[in-house]
């Protein structure tokens, strides 16, 4: 016999509270404490009882007090010999081959001789022990004994200790020894956080949370940081974790156990598991543990600048400034500085002075003034400079810029040049209006010149009947604004152009304009000849979809060289004259063929109507008519207007299609085919309604089936009802096992957000658990969509053959530490390598004795012989399993 080593530790995770004790207890009845041999033939110490010739026996041994430690669930480890009953001559029928295992709790050392009571209340059984081999006086292996050895756990325990007690009630055997212990997990170390020795819990199946705390230097990623401590003494599913923080890398010789701070002269700018970096150039550091270097005097970072990036400079003055000079336009060109600070951020400001004849005093120019493309932030060492006064000098500064030049307490470095503007002519005149009409009259108005560009002196008006030759214009001159042109034929188009006149000249003639005669005379000839033309309606609907902003964006940003085969499209906005880009995109048609039935939204240019178009040669047609309200600006008709040109460069059935457009009378229109359906938006925003679990109202969200970006955004799209349909999946296949089984809703969102899925359910196929991994992608666009999850469970259906590899059994295979059924020569020691030794009457009542017979059970069998934990089941059903193909292994090779 030995004595309780109160602090031994085993390797494996346990830790004992006796170690090859045999029990210096009070004995009741006839246990005695005699010398005996082990299995070596060493000599040993034991208690043996055998009383077998008289029945009704109850023989009672008990240990001392055994303190818990803090234990809830306790293990024992019995070494014992059974003699068979039937090697006893004359043995009576009352003669046992097994004893029975019990336990007493207590606050302290409170037995007696006489208390607690020897009877099973108050002890707790724990099991009835049978042995696997029994010896008899003639052996024909030479031994005298056979021992057996056997474990059990109870619990959960309560109370400050235990003692142990072991019932003979008419065996002949002897208790060689108690080994009594429980299991914990280890200290650990995982993702740079520490976890106390662990404590299993009051079952086998129990999960203990165990908190964990980051290492020096290292800081939080995700909270709370903890593992769960199994019924095995194994560390799992770890939720949280730490990383080093910056300035700070992980050690690579303590096995990511620690964070070293980074050595002087280099630095780590982010929290992570990254090296630390040299200190980039234009910067240095002179302690450790830098989270960035100092830029050296005259060297700056940027805002935008990450810690890595080299320090940089301000650029020297852009050089060989060129002015070219065209009356009252300027176009100004320039080399760029030698010395670009080392950074490719550069970008060039334009400062513009008006100056006095002597250049003694410059002030800053006007806003009139029009830079082309941009007055700041030119990328292009180039810039046309427009709307100048005539006659007058000018000096220009090209400043050069970067993303550092903001941090520089300097001034930037700039090239000036001086220039002095030409006379010229009036620029055109941007529109005409129609003031009235009669018969044989029409009545004009229009602006002066954007730039007059000295006084105008008069304007100078040319006009033809429609189809004639331009050389067959009359030509009138106004001293003012508006005219009045009689002796108009009845009824009749004429094209109207117009031109100012300074001391410089005529300026370019205005766009061609067309109006129209009254047709007829009578009361409404005569009531229209007292009233202005009426001209306009209201603004856009949201109906006509037209986007000119976007499709501005996508279509004009490419490179100018097109692709061969690629249609190049133009942005209508660069052309100086919008009705030039109408001519080139878009069709005019004439008023007469389109009729207005009903308004039907309006919006920023005027209204929206329902109407119909009737081409000559043409079936009538429903159509979305766009009108120009009547008090439009120049920028209104121009965008108005741009909105065609855009449109009338699309010919593809998923883009609405331009008929053309009315600009040549009074309202100004865009005319599209109708959407019938009404708007694409409106729609979607219909079907978003009916998300299957769409909980952005405010109500519950089902975590453990729910997206990870739903959980924290609230916002539930079809992606996420894909992630969900896997955990349903999952279900299914696990027979209605709850997701992520007693794991916590906050432990689920730190799991899931740290990569981990749900493995495979039993006997699952691989197919359809890759499909369920498919749907749990991090990322919604990685996702499948619905419609190839239906073409990927169509082709499974009709190839069933591929629903026969089960998830994880390969890896299985692989694992060496996998016990294999041939190296057992039963199916009780089969059971006791995978730990399930307890299970062997069961097994052995029901029949299960061969492995081929076990290789056939379902987790049906499992259930109906008595095993009813949920991870005892699992466990025996995995390694039956492998059992299986190990079998099939077997006939390949010998096939």
């Amino acid at each position: 016999m030995t004595d309780p080593l109160r602090d031994s530790q085993a390797r494996d995770g346990t830790e004992w509270l006796l170690w090859m004790y045999i029990v210096h207890a009070p004995s009741w009845f006839i246990w005695e404490e005699v010398s005996g041999f082990d299995e070596n033939m060493h000599t040993i110490r034991t208690y043996q009882v055998c009383n077998v010739f008289e029945s009704n026996q109850n023989n009672w041994l008990r240990s001392n007090f055994v303190e818990r430690r803090g234990a809830q669930r306790v293990y024992v480890e019995m070494k014992f010999t059974v003699r068979d009953c039937s090697s006893i001559p004359n043995v009576p029928g009352s003669c046992k081959e097994t004893f029975n295992l019990y336990y007493f709790e207590a606050d302290a050392d409170i037995a007696t001789k006489m208390t607690p009571f020897w009877m099973e209340n108050p002890y707790m059984k724990v099991d009835t022990i049978a042995p696997d081999e029994s010896f008899s006086e003639v052996d024909l292996g030479g031994r005298l004994m056979k021992i057996n050895s056997e474990i059990r756990g109870f619990g959960p325990l309560t109370h400050k200790g235990f003692y142990l007690a072991f019932q003979d009630f008419g065996g002949c055997m002897s208790l060689i020894s108690v080994r009594v212990y429980f299991r914990k997990c280890s200290s650990a170390v995982q993702n740079f956080a520490r976890f106390p020795e662990t404590v299993t819990g009051p079952e086998g199946t129990s999960l203990v949370i165990a908190r964990g705390t980051c290492v020096p230097n290292a800081e939080e990623v995700n909270v709370p940081i903890k593992l769960y401590c199994n019924g095995d003494g194994e560390w799992m599913v770890p939720i949280g974790g730490c990383t080093c923080r910056p300035g700070f890398t992980p050690n690579a010789d303590a096995d990511g156990d620690a964070c070293l701070a980074c050595p002087e002269g280099t630095f780590k700018a982010v929290q992570g598991e990254g090296e630390c970096q040299q200190c980039p150039p234009g910067s240095r550091i002179s302690a450790a543990g830098a989270t960035s270097c100092i830029c050296r005097n005259g060297y700056y970072r940027a805002g935008s600048d990450p810690a890595s990036m080299p320090c940089t400079s301000t650029p020297s003055a852009p050089r060989q400034v060129i002015s070219s000079v065209n009356e009252t336009s300027v176009l100004l060109e320039w080399n760029p500085p030698l010395d670009v600070g080392g950074r490719t951020d550069i970008t060039y400001n334009i400062v513009c002075r008006l100056c006095s004849k002597d250049r003694r005093v410059c002030t800053r120019c006007s806003e009139s003034v029009q830079f082309s493309p941009r007055q700041h932030g030119l990328r292009k060492s180039r810039v046309l400079i427009r709307r100048l006064l005539a006659h007058t000098p000018y000096t220009f500064e090209v400043h050069a810029v970067n993303g550092v030049s903001e941090h520089s307490p300097y001034q930037p470095q700039f090239a000036a040049v001086n220039i002095t503007t030409n006379q010229a002519a009036p620029s055109q005149v941007p529109i005409m209006h129609q003031v009235g009409s009669t018969m044989h009259s029409i009545t004009l108005s229009w602006p002066q010149p954007e730039q007059p560009n000295g006084l105008i002196l008069d304007y100078e008006l040319r006009f033809y009947e429609k189809g004639q030759n331009e050389k067959n214009s009359t030509v009138m001159q106004s001293q003012t604004n508006t005219a009045r042109v009689d002796g108009l034929r009845l009824g009749t188009i004429y094209v109207f152009q117009v031109r100012a006149r300074t001391f410089s000249g005529y300026g370019k003639y205005s766009g061609k304009m067309y109006f129209q005669t009254l047709a007829s005379g009578g009361y409404q000839d005569k009531l229209k000849e007292q009233l202005p033309l009426i001209a306009g309606t209201a603004a856009a609907a949201i109906v006509f979809i037209v986007v000119p902003t976007i499709l501005t964006c996508l279509l004009f940003s490419c490179s100018p060289e097109a692709t061969p085969g690629m249609k190049m499209y133009i942005d209508p906005f660069t052309y100086e004259d919008p009705n030039e880009a109408i001519r080139e995109f878009a069709r005019e048609i004439d008023v007469s063929c389109v009729t207005i039935e009903q308004v039907i939204g309006s919006g920023e240019f005027g209204e929206v109507c329902r109407g119909r178009l009737r081409l000559p040669g043409k079936r009538e047609m429903y159509v979305a008519i766009k009108t120009l309200k009547a008090a439009y600006t120049d920028k209104q008709r121009r965008d108005f207007l741009g909105e065609a040109s855009i449109m009338g460069q699309f010919d593809h059935p998923n883009i609405i299609h331009l008929e053309g457009v009315v600009t040549k009378s009074r309202p100004v229109m865009i005319v599209t085919e109708f959407m019938e359906n009404g708007s694409l938006d409106s729609f979607l925003r219909y079907l978003q309604n009916y998300n299957i679990l769409n909980a952005s109202e405010g109500g519950k969200i089902p975590i453990r089936w729910t997206a990870p970006e739903a959980i924290q955004y609230r916002k539930f799209t079809t992606a996420s009802d894909v992630w969900s349909y896997g955990i349903v999946m999952w279900e299914v296949m696990s027979y209605g096992e709850r997701p992520y089984w007693d794991m916590s809703n906050e432990d689920v969102i730190s799991a899931v957000e740290q990569d981990y899925r749900l493995p495979a359910p039993m006997d699952c196929p691989a197919a359809l658990h890759q499909l369920m991994l498919d749907c749990w992608q991090k990322s919604r666009g990685d996702r499948p969509k619905f419609s190839l999850i239906v073409a990927q469970l169509d082709k499974l259906i009709r190839n069933p053959a591929s629903l026969k590899a089960v998830s994880g059994v390969n890896a299985q295979l692989l694992d060496r530490t996998a016990p294999d059924f041939t190296s057992f020569g039963s199916v009780e020691d089969w059971l006791d390598a995978i730990k399930m030794g307890r299970y062997k009457e069961n097994f052995a009542n029901a029949g299960f004795a061969s492995f081929d017979l076990v290789a056939r059970m379902t987790a049906e069998d499992i259930l109906r012989i008595g095993v009813t934990l949920a991870g005892h089941q699992k466990k025996i059903l995995n390694s039956i399993q492998i059992m299986r193909a190990q079998m099939n292994q077997i006939q390949a090779v010998q096939v």
